[in-house]
């Protein structure tokens, strides 16, 4: 209760930040988007990750309103970026499943979009694979609309839950994650090493982009070049 409560007042005093992390193209070696990571600022005790407080924000349905100043924030900051010149730079959203599934996100990113005037093509929203498959009809017709306003879509810790290659071939999606569970270990595990390949053979052979989640030493980045 405590949490809750104070994630009440986190939405009215302007406690939440972002932070961005850049996703950087293999080929070129440049940035070519960010994806963005909410915290919360806290006043007693500092700066909190999300797993400390998006349980609770689920159940207490405030992941909507928190989700909706994610998507405006996040689409202001793209918007600031293009006008000073990065032009081409791609911002990525993670939805919650609760955000994903509530009647309303469609109309929660229109209104990010012309209120912030960030160009919908460079908006990522990212959705994980549980909540893709749970219900990959109705799933299927939410991306749809997503989709028709020029957003792009990412399937985030694919491989992790209940993939379904007969949806994936259906889902309007662009692009594949790969989780950092299966790159932490891929200079060690054969294992891991074949499930990466498998992935990033199958995203490129979907004509879908692949990303690789947590790439922490230069053996990663090599294999994964």
């Amino acid at each position: 209760m405590a949490l809750e409560n104070g994630l009440r007042k986190a939405l009215k005093n302007d406690e939440f930040v972002l932070n961005y992390q850049p996703q950087v193209s293999l080929h070129t070696g440049e940035i070519v988007g960010v994806e963005a990571l909410l915290r919360w600022n806290t006043t007693e005790t500092g700066m909190l990750s999300p797993n400390q407080f998006i349980p609770v924000a689920e159940e207490s349905g405030l992941i909507i309103p928190i989700g909706e100043w994610v998507i405006k924030t996040a689409c202001i900051q793209g918007k600031t970026w293009h006008d000073n010149g990065q032009s081409d730079l791609k911002i990525a959203v993670n939805l919650s499943p609760v955000q994903f599934l509530h009647d309303n996100l469609v109309g929660t990113v229109i209104n990010a979009l012309k209120t912030s005037g960030f160009n919908p093509n460079y908006l990522e929203l990212e959705i994980t694979e549980g909540v893709a498959f749970t219900n990959a009809e109705a799933a299927i017709k939410k991306m749809q609309a997503i989709r028709e306003l020029g957003v792009r879509i990412s399937i985030d810790d694919f491989g992790t839950g209940y993939s379904s290659l007969m949806y994936l071939k259906s889902f309007p999606i662009n692009t594949l994650k790969i989780p950092k569970p299966f790159n932490q270990d891929i200079m060690r595990s054969q294992k891991d090493k074949a499930l990466v390949e498998t992935i990033i053979y199958l995203g490129h052979s979907l004509g879908l982009s692949v990303i690789a989640e947590g790439i922490e030493s230069n053996e990663q980045l090599r294999f994964l070049k």
